[in-house]
């Protein structure tokens, strides 16, 4: 136990240590400290930028960027072509921020591809940039800029660039830092001997909070945060060439002797410091911990612990400290502790044996549950994978619950683990969404640059290990073949894509339009269809779209419908393509009253409309039109003699409306012009007479020649005007056999009962009984029944 806590430190209550992360063996050929910096955080890779020209020798070489994993061992490498960096800066998703000095920043991934760049304005350009800060908010990134001109440009999310201009300071700061609390971006700086805090609205002078008496008289060469978990309060860690030093409050301090050239990165729950040959980790003991480790620990972890170790010697004392422990009741403490403590552990051997302890006394409680033992185990494994030498990302239990297992996965992607990935998933069972397809297809997307193998093999190699991985995406990898200028590839890979919608846009974009359309085509989906074809239209001229259209029967189909609603010019120009008369016809045909509004133009469509149609040899159709020609004309000269609205009527609303306005000459014309049947003429005059009830008019037509469709319709016409006295007219010509309905429909039941009687029909006995009532008709009643009793007795 003494041996174990040797290198605890006390800072007040609490204790802190440093221990070793990695002995570095990046071969650095020099110090540090000619080289920009940017370690990242979370256990993340480091950049340097070795800058040959700053020690005044060696000027005819570039400055190198080069990158390492948090162990030492390189990722990537390349001669800077570039301006002067200024500073160097990691981005939540582990891309390499490059701030230059015009201001410009160029954005590389971690194996030094270069991926986009933007600049931070016009008056950074102009003053150029004195230092910069990169800094994480909830937003994404940020960028904080110092101009020449003791000015502040900074942005908080670089994936959304808006810069803002902070407002003016009284002077350069001496030192300064990114601030961001409560959703607002701050600048804490010093000028002179006061402190200030700069906001979005104005510059305020800050009180002191504490100051610490360091004996040192150089400044320090770097001064971060250490974040102490236990108190939720800060301590602070300053470093000078050969020394240490975590200051808690004014009296109390830690020093540790420094060998070589360091660099400081804060962490969530400590700081890091790396050198040439070696990374160290100096945090906060946790309570845990303390409780199990220090002298003469009497705390429930530590005593199950020492009972674990005895009962593996075969000790009675494991019994000894076990009853202990249960006596007080404090055995699930116990337990706990142990579990928690094992989590805070760096070596896999501590970790197993506080595990052990767990897993000992956990056998002695009733119902407890091993949800919490599991979890720690399996969590511990991932990390005790990923802080391997060969792996280097060296993430505390801490900051690996923050980090999240997906953010891990992502960083362990973008490392090229894609082995590691899948077993890392596959071990804590994540679903394939989750996990494994998503790890599949980061590797598909790198595949497909890998440029020593043919489209074929590298197509083939991807289907193979993916196949129907559920969540995978083929376009998505097939758009990133295309990217990288391997079209067939691309071409190759949506062929395993069963999603249409998928791969039609990205055919599109790779300007194979008519596979686009035949796969719109073959997917059913007409909107996918119309998509395509509107493309088409765009793209190709007006020949070879058509021709295009002309080997696809339902994209011309669809087209032709899109077409009759939106674009009828084109629509006739296909119809004159195909030849195809009948259509062209019937284009003309709705031309004529859509379209046109004079009576020219309306008649001359018309006429093409005959053209059409005789060429496409429809004699029915083709007399039908000039009929309507011919109707629109008379109805023309009508409204110009009458001054009334006879146009777009129909032939029978016409003959109707000259009726009906007294202008039987006219209709007579109609009538004769357009060989209107007789019945139907005569139904037709009729119904307009009576309902503009000229009876005169109607007797005098009913006896200009003998009726074609007999007098009953006259007697109902009158009826349905409720005009009983010009019915009666008409009932005595009415045919024999229906006589007995006129006389019903006029009121005559006496007279109804006469003629059935007379014509000896029972079913129109029948039909007048129905109409009479007992009480008042029963005279007609005694007479019909007797009529029917004489036919029965025959």
């Amino acid at each position: 136990m003494a041996c174990y806590t040797a290198n605890w430190n006390p800072l007040g209550s609490v204790f802190y240590r440093k221990f070793d992360l990695y002995s570095m063996d990046w071969n650095l050929k020099e110090d540090l400290r000619d080289c920009l910096i940017a370690p990242g955080p979370y256990g993340g890779p480091i950049a340097l930028l070795k800058n040959y020209s700053a020690k005044g020798k060696s000027s005819g070489l570039r400055p190198v960027l080069e990158i390492y994993t948090a162990s030492g061992l390189p990722l990537s490498s390349i001669p800077w072509k570039s301006g002067q960096v200024v500073q160097l800066g990691w981005t939540v998703t582990e891309d390499l921020l490059c701030i230059q000095e015009d201001g410009s920043v160029l954005i590389y991934d971690l194996f030094c591809g270069f991926k986009r760049h933007f600049s931070m304005g016009n008056e950074v350009f102009q003053h150029h940039v004195v230092e910069a800060r990169v800094f994480h908010t909830e937003y994404g990134t940020g960028v904080a800029i110092l101009t020449k001109a003791s000015r502040f440009t900074l942005t908080t999310n670089i994936d959304d660039l808006k810069l803002r201009r902070m407002p003016d300071i009284p002077g350069p700061p001496s030192c300064w830092a990114v601030l961001f609390q409560d959703r607002a971006t701050m600048i804490l700086f010093a000028f002179g001997k006061d402190l200030y805090l700069l906001d979005h609205t104005s510059c305020s002078l800050m009180e002191k909070f504490d100051d610490h008496n360091s004996s040192i008289q150089l400044s320090p060469k770097q001064m971060v945060w250490c974040t102490r978990p236990r108190s939720k309060q800060h301590a602070v860690v300053l470093m000078w060439d050969r020394l240490l030093m975590l200051v808690g409050n004014s009296t109390e301090s830690i020093q540790f002797v420094l060998d070589e050239e360091s660099y400081l990165i804060p962490e969530l729950d400590g700081v890091r410091i790396f050198s040439r040959s070696t990374h160290e980790f100096l945090h906060e003991i946790t309570g845990a911990t303390e409780e199990i480790f220090k002298i003469a620990s009497m705390a429930p972890g530590a005593l199950l612990l020492e009972a674990q170790k005895e009962y593996e010697k075969a000790s009675q004392k494991a019994d000894e400290y076990l009853r202990e422990i249960k006596d007080k009741g404090l055995l699930s403490e116990a337990v706990t502790q142990c579990i928690e403590a094992a989590g805070y552990e760096q070596e896999p051997e501590m970790q197993k044996s506080l595990l052990r302890a767990a897993s000992f006394g956990k056998c002695f409680i009733d119902k407890f549950s091993p949800d919490g033992f599991v979890k720690m185990c399996s969590e511990l494994r991932v990390l005790n994978a990923i802080r391997d030498y060969q792996i280097g990302i060296p993430l505390s239990y801490t900051q690996f619950r923050q980090l999240t297992i997906e953010v891990l996965l992502d960083r362990l992607v973008l490392r090229r683990l894609y082995s590691l990935a899948i077993k890392i998933c596959d071990y804590l069972r994540l679903s394939e969404f989750q996990g494994v397809s998503r790890i599949l297809a980061h590797w598909a997307c790198y595949k497909v640059q890998q440029k020593d193998k043919s489209d074929e093999e590298i197509a083939k190699a991807i289907n193979q290990k993916l196949g129907d991985t559920p969540g995978i995406s083929y376009s998505e990898i097939a758009a990133r073949a295309h990217a990288c200028g391997r079209m067939e590839l691309a071409i190759k890979l949506l062929e395993y894509e069963p999603r249409f919608g998928e791969q039609v846009p990205l055919l599109l974009k790779m300007k194979r339009s008519k596979l686009a359309l035949s796969k719109a085509i073959e997917s059913g989906d007409t909107d996918l269809v119309y998509t395509v074809v509107t493309y088409l239209k765009n793209e190709l001229n007006r020949a070879e779209f058509f021709m295009t259209l002309q080997n696809q029967p339902v994209a011309l189909s669809l087209y032709r419908q899109f077409c009759k609603h939106q674009e009828l010019e084109t629509l006739k120009d296909l119809y004159n393509q195909d030849d195809d008369h009948q259509e062209l016809g019937n284009f003309y045909m709705r031309s004529s009253y859509t379209s046109e509004k004079r009576i020219e133009g309306r008649v001359s469509a018309l006429q093409s409309a005959v053209d059409e149609y005789s060429k496409a040899k429809n004699e029915f159709a083709c007399k039908a039109t000039e009929d309507q020609i011919k109707l629109l004309r008379m109805q023309h000269r009508l409204e110009d003699e009458l001054d009334k609205s006879y146009l777009d009527m129909s032939l029978h609303d016409t003959v109707y409306n000259l009726v009906m306005d007294g202008m039987f000459s006219k209709a007579e014309q109609f009538y004769k012009e357009f060989k209107i049947p007789d019945k139907r003429y005569w139904w037709l005059k009729i119904s307009a007479l009576a309902e503009r009830e000229d009876w005169e008019e109607m007797e005098k037509f009913s006896k200009s020649k003998k009726s074609p469709i007999g007098y009953l319709p006259f007697v109902e016409m009158c009826m349905k005007q409720h005009n009983r006295y010009e019915a009666k007219k008409y009932v005595a010509r009415v045919a024999p056999e229906q006589r007995v309905r006129s006389y019903i429909l006029v009121g005559d039941l006496d007279q109804a009962a006469e003629a059935a009687i007379e014509h000896k029909n029972e079913n129109e006995m029948i039909l007048v009984q129905s109409k009479c009532t007992p009480t008042t008709d029963s005279v007609i009643l005694e007479k019909i029944n007797r009529a029917k009793t004489q036919i029965l007795k025959k």
